[in-house]
């Protein structure tokens, strides 16, 4: 099997992948095509279905797992596929674990250094809280270690969710020590808990989609709610620090254009917004480097409003 990351400019693609995703289009004359979302466990790839009328274009779905012949091509700076030929393919012709993206990180390792930082809390009730969820929910621990941590963004892959949650509080560990103002068990509780209403806004993989709650609600509210419930299973759970562990969560995007319910009050809500960005960021910059040229300029990207280039330089 050819792995989507090692497709380059100018091959040809004859190999099984999973359909991620499939949308009916019409082009600006009118003309009916297909967007389709391919995936395996290196990523996905954009491809595009000219003529689906075509009689070399067998009947799939979104979620089917189907042999594509096409063309790679790249479109402003990232590369796609223009299919020709489909066949939906039968149970045994495909090992399902090749077509789920999985972090680079072990997975183990990193749950292990999330207990430890949960260890060096010292508040007692934060502590307690970190643990209901943490150590005490094997449900909660399944499906956050299984997460993506985004639909396409970033960490959008099995242990994304975890390894995006490990790199951000870790970062607030840093910031804590540079910035001695900063209370570390708010913040680093905050850090951990930023994103657990993602375990119910995006489904488990191989759909790895936005569900009914997650379009209605969102991950920031979600998660708000799921620290109040668990809170109020803690006896003697100061109020003024729940609000301020909730705040957190609430202005953790920063700005209301960004979706964030909330704009930073307190220091440490703050922290976490940059902390979070910065790793969001630096992943998603990673992600397009490893999906782009192998140098020069990669194109204009419109979150980071630039011209994007691989560097060059070898130290």
């Amino acid at each position: 099997m050819k792995f989507i990351k090692e497709y380059r400019d100018g091959e040809k693609m004859f190999d099984i992948y999973l359909c991620k995703h499939k949308q009916p289009m019409v082009t600006k004359n009118g003309k009916p095509y297909e967007s389709v979302i391919l995936q395996d466990k290196t990523g996905t790839l954009d491809a595009k279905v000219w003529e689906p009328n075509n009689p070399g274009i067998g009947d799939y779905d979104s979620l089917d797992y189907i042999e594509v012949y096409g063309d790679i091509t790249s479109f402003q700076g990232v590369l796609q596929v223009n299919v020709k030929r489909i066949r939906k393919c039968r149970e045994g012709e495909y090992q399902p674990a090749d077509y789920l993206p999985m972090s680079s990180k072990d997975i183990g390792e990193m749950y292990g250094e999330l207990t430890e930082l949960i260890a060096s809390i010292r508040n007692k009730y934060l502590k307690k809280l970190l643990e209901s969820f943490f150590v005490e929910d094997e449900d909660f621990k399944k499906a956050f270690c299984n997460s993506s941590a985004a639909k396409t963004v970033h960490h959008g892959f099995v242990g994304g969710l975890l390894e995006h949650t490990l790199s951000v509080t870790k970062l607030c560990d840093y910031y804590c020590n540079a910035y001695p103002i900063l209370k570390r068990d708010l913040l680093l509780t905050a850090a951990m808990c930023h994103d657990i209403g993602k375990v119910r806004e995006i489904s488990p993989f191989p759909e790895n989609d936005y569900t009914d709650d997650g379009q209605l609600l969102g991950h920031i509210v979600m998660g708000s709610q799921m620290i109040g419930e668990r809170a109020a299973g803690i006896s003697g759970f100061p109020h003024e620090l729940l609000t301020q562990v909730q705040h957190c969560v609430l202005a953790h995007h920063g700005k209301y254009e960004f979706g964030s319910p909330k704009i930073p009050a307190v220091i440490e809500a703050l922290a976490l917004n940059y902390a979070d960005d910065t790793d969001a960021k630096m992943e998603t910059f990673k992600e397009i480097l490893d999906n782009g040229r192998d140098t020069g300029w990669i194109g204009y990207n419109r979150l980071f409003d630039s011209n994007l280039k691989v560097s060059k330089i070898d130290f």
